[in-house]
């Protein structure tokens, strides 16, 4: 059996673990749906991918009123201590640390490719 402290330990590290998956499920719907953006704008599904970019867009507003964090951050972090820039999500260290900047891009050329297609119809 468990002492107090290292079943308090044990707890938080399986919140932690839960935390990390939801976060990572929420960031693999987000990533699939900028990517989904120019494609489904080049195959002619803009009904489609207008309803992506919306999705994503909705993100966007939460991570502007978080100033720029994703909230499951602020709650993984009260179950450890660890403050890589993975530690709240199943991703590599370098892809957690420049995602805003890697999808925040392919975002912004998503909604380029959808509006060319809109304007091309």
């Amino acid at each position: 059996m468990l002492t107090g402290e290292a079943s308090r330990l044990s707890e938080d590290a399986i919140a932690l673990r839960k935390i990390k998956l939801l976060h990572t499920a929420v960031w693999a719907v987000f990533a699939g749906c900028i990517v989904a953006i120019p494609a489904l704008s080049w195959a002619g599904e803009l009904y489609y991918a207008t309803l992506c970019a919306l999705v994503v867009a909705v993100e966007v507003l939460v991570l502007v009123l978080n100033q720029w964090r994703c909230p499951l951050t602020d709650v993984a972090g009260r179950y450890t201590g660890d403050r890589r820039e993975n530690f709240d999500i199943f991703l590599p260290e370098w892809l957690a640390r420049h995602n805003k900047v890697i999808f925040g891009t392919m975002y912004v050329a998503g909604l380029i490719a959808l509006a060319v297609t809109w304007l091309g119809t």
